[in-house]
């Protein structure tokens, strides 16, 4: 039996070990399973999964994405252009890393995009938020990062330095931070939501809930919304490409 999985903690807001079952049971794929891995301690959970002989591929979560990088044999190059992995291939005893999140981000975004959306706030500075980073750079969109603390290597706003008149020149926000996300949908990025309207373009990296409180505030201002599913699919379909194609 082929083993794949998902790294990450917490995992319980995480829809890939369905996806990849049911993606298994419609392709007919008896040989292989999809698994949780929710990793607690990197450096002692790590090498006994290296020694899991059936494990042919994982795919990296919050908050594990950058770390993991550390414990890998070599690294593609978009991978080490934004320094996060978010695909794992395992062949021959070596880990390579991969990030599909680049080309997922990028197929899910561009086709809401209008002329009006050249500027965007990136909220958060974590893994995804590097690869949200590099698709924006690739369409010449000038962003901005937001961070609820400083980070030596990132320059970034803060929150409270968005006001309604920076929304409206940076029309795009992206929420590439936790907020908003099962089991706390409750929670949503500060930002001055009266300040959105309908030039603006909010796109959020949660896909659990579906509608989480940073798009039901933007969408009630007019702001176009979307939400991470699509993004998950493709980077999903991307992971098992690189397992099993190259």
């Amino acid at each position: 039996m082929k083993v794949y999985g998902l790294i990450g903690n917490p995992l319980s807001h995480s829809f890939s070990k369905k996806y990849f079952t049911d993606k298994f049971s419609a392709a007919h794929i008896t040989d292989c399973q999809y698994l949780n891995f929710e990793i607690k301690d990197l450096p002692t959970e790590i090498p006994p999964l290296k020694s899991h002989l059936s494990l042919k591929g994982l795919n990296v979560t919050i908050p594990y994405k950058r770390a993991i990088i550390d414990y890998l044999d070599r690294v593609s190059s978009q991978c080490e252009a934004v320094q996060a992995c978010n695909c794992i291939k395992i062949a021959g005893g070596r880990w390579t890393g991969f990030n599909t999140d680049i080309i997922g981000f990028e197929r899910s975004f561009v086709g809401l995009l209008q002329p009006c959306h050249r500027k965007a706030l990136i909220l958060g500075t974590g893994g995804a938020a590097k690869a949200v980073a590099y698709v924006l750079q690739q369409l010449a969109i000038d962003f901005l990062h937001v961070s609820r603390q400083e980070i030596p290597s990132v320059k970034a706003i803060s929150y409270s330095d968005i006001s309604g008149a920076l929304l409206k020149e940076y029309t795009v926000v992206i929420n590439t931070t936790p907020a908003g996300m099962f089991p706390h949908p409750e929670t949503f990025p500060p930002l001055p939501y009266e300040g959105l309207s309908g030039e603006n373009y909010c796109f959020d990296l949660v896909y659990n809930p579906p509608v989480t409180e940073f798009l039901a505030k933007a969408a009630a201002r007019g702001a176009v919304t979307k939400n991470g599913g699509d993004m998950l699919s493709i980077q999903a379909d991307e992971s098992w490409k690189i397992w099993t194609q190259f």
